[in-house]
């Protein structure tokens, strides 16, 4: 029976690392999607103003960037659920616990980062 559990346990653990994976190859293929889509306009852009000289060049959108809370928050989810899984006996809860605690210490830490940041732009 304790076998059987811990095949279980494992096979979640494998699951759950998996579909981590498979959000940070799916953020990965949009980030990629968007700087395609860049590309083109800012080609699009070049190859207007080449014909058109005398009509001033529309800026591309600024892609807009990640928070230093947000990634923070990312990767304290990441490391919270890897180092839960590995010191907790329970994988699945240890995982689940690792992931909440880890994101509120990223996103915290992210959060003054951002903080400190603002003030700097500011002076």
């Amino acid at each position: 029976m304790k076998q059987q559990q811990k095949t279980i346990d494992s096979m979640r653990v494998a699951m759950e690392k998996q579909a981590i994976i498979d959000s940070m190859s799916a953020l990965q293929a949009q980030r990629e999607e968007a700087q395609k889509w860049e590309e083109i306009e800012k080609n699009e852009a070049t190859h207007h103003t080449q014909a058109v000289a005398s009509a001033p060049a529309q800026a591309a959108p600024a892609k807009k960037k990640w928070s230093h809370t947000a990634k923070g928050a990312l990767v304290g989810a990441g490391t919270g659920a890897i180092t839960g899984a590995i010191v907790n006996k329970k994988r699945v809860e240890g995982a689940l616990i690792g992931t909440v605690i880890g994101a509120g210490v990223g996103a915290g830490t992210g959060a003054i980062v951002d903080h400190s940041v603002k003030k700097r732009k500011q002076q």
